[in-house]
């Protein structure tokens, strides 16, 4: 992994326990007014794919793994975007609760390509990391050309959020499998009880088991 990497990591996952994004962040995105009314939508609603399904279709969702990817890359031991299951996670909400952004989705992904075509000659999901990692810095940057709405800096953040939404919200939304983001950063999640050990320990919580709102639905867990 590149330092350039790690310190993507780093900054994320200092940006996810400071912002309280274990207990479930509230994207900035849905407080994006709505596009003008004379605009007509860059793609028609998605159908249903292998893997995702909900609302996006294959070719965006292959999109939003490899950036979710590049924003969180994955390490030997240590999970990334893909691995911790943002696409789901994304997938889902943009079906259910977050189904006003469908359209944020569909002309940010469309400008991300022609962005990508019309400065590289190829998709995002066809650069190498290098030239990934340039673009996505040109649309956190809003240097980024064909975007109108939402802006470059508008679709960076939004996914960004829901990346981290995706790695360390309670995994009953779709994302955070096997509890790998709150492993990553030592979130213990909702347990049934803690020792006076720990809670006088400064050291990541890493006792098993980690309980998220699924679990506490079917009713207490017993610990052995």
């Amino acid at each position: 992994m590149s330092k350039h990497d790690q310190a993507r990591r780093a900054f994320l996952k200092g940006a996810a326990v400071g912002a309280g994004a274990v207990a479930g962040l509230v994207p900035d995105a849905l407080a994006q007014t709505q596009p003008p009314q004379s605009e007509t939508p860059a793609a028609t609603a998605h159908g249903h794919g292998g893997g995702h399904g909900a609302f996006l279709n294959d070719d965006d969702a292959a999109t939003i793994v490899a950036f979710a990817e590049r924003l969180m890359p994955g390490a030997p031991g240590k999970p990334g975007a893909s691995e911790a299951g943002a696409l789901p996670y994304i997938d889902l909400a943009l079906a259910g609760a977050y189904a006003d952004l469908q359209d944020f989705y569909r002309r940010g992904l469309a400008a991300l390509d022609a962005f990508c075509r019309k400065t590289h000659n190829q998709r995002f999901t066809q650069l190498d990391a290098a030239r990934q990692d340039a673009v996505i810095t040109a649309l956190e940057q809003g240097k980024a050309t064909e975007f109108t709405w939402p802006s470059a800096q508008a679709f960076f953040n939004t996914v960004r959020t829901h990346t981290m939404e995706g790695m360390f919200a309670d995994p009953v939304y779709g994302g955070n499998k096997d509890f790998a983001g709150w492993r990553l950063v030592g979130f213990p999640g909702a347990q049934p009880a803690f020792t006076p050990a720990d809670m006088q320990s400064r050291q990541p919580f890493t006792r098993t088991p980690m309980i998220g709102l699924q679990a506490q639905a079917k009713g207490p867990t017993r610990r052995s």
